[in-house]
């Protein structure tokens, strides 16, 4: 899935379609992940409504390894306390 262009709807039938602005063109994203650039608004419900023939869904990068931060470390009594203060 592309970042730009992050699903609005879950489900195996949500077909989307973004208009590539400052173009006159539209980016057809299948639900199975395949994405074509069309002209023409009818050629490209053929496309999405013909899955999966044409379809070449693009491969799903392998996350990286999520790097896990190290806890910070618990206060000291000391510092728990907070400045001290005169007595009014």
């Amino acid at each position: 899935m592309n970042p730009l262009h992050p699903p609005v709807l879950p489900g195996e039938n949500v077909h989307r379609i973004h208009w590539m602005q400052g173009t006159d063109r539209l980016l057809a994203v299948c639900r199975c992940d395949a994405q074509r650039e069309f002209e023409d608004p009818v050629a490209l419900w053929v496309w999405l409504l013909g899955h999966p023939e044409g379809h070449h869904p693009r491969p799903v990068p392998e996350p990286a390894p999520a790097s896990v931060p190290s806890p910070a470390p618990w206060p000291s009594p000391e510092d728990a306390s907070g400045p001290e203060r005169e007595a009014p």
